[in-house]
């Protein structure tokens, strides 16, 4: 069993894995803005995060971020949707995330992890993602009705 939810802290800022403390409207609005899930509807992001392992960054009680991982915490985890507002950037907090994001207790040592970016590869490669070793072994089946 999982506990409730986590909590890191550092400064003025929180990372937490309470998903009654996230902010939707925060979360929609960049999404639905965002080349990879451009026009999402709510109702699919409010699916989404109920389905995974979510993290959101808060400066008090305003969400200034947020990323999520589609887990099975045994063998595999899908990074998406990591994002950090304009305004709260250039403070570390990327990184922060991502390293509470792979020290995650339920996410570590899985064989596999996976993500898709199209501009944010040098910070991932920071945290030892690669582009795909075996591209011939993945396959996708793609609905084209919102993002890249």
């Amino acid at each position: 069993m999982s506990p409730a939810f986590r909590e890191w802290r550092r400064g003025e800022y929180v990372v937490s894995t309470d998903k009654d403390r996230l902010d939707l409207n925060v979360v929609h609005g960049f999404l639905k803005g965002s080349y990879w899930a451009a026009s999402i509807p709510k109702e699919i992001v409010r699916r989404s995060v109920e389905g995974s392992l979510a993290f959101g960054v808060y400066r008090g009680e305003e969400q200034v971020g947020f990323a999520r991982v589609v887990t099975d915490r045994a063998t595999f985890a899908y990074l998406a949707d990591v994002f950090i507002l304009q305004a709260h950037r250039r403070r570390g907090l990327r990184k922060w995330l991502m390293e509470i994001v792979l020290s995650h207790p339920e996410l570590r040592n899985l064989r596999r992890w996976m993500l898709a970016t199209r501009d944010a590869q040098g910070l991932y490669r920071e945290y030892g993602f690669t582009e795909l070793q075996r591209p011939g072994i993945f396959m996708e089946r793609k609905n084209t009705s919102y993002g890249a």
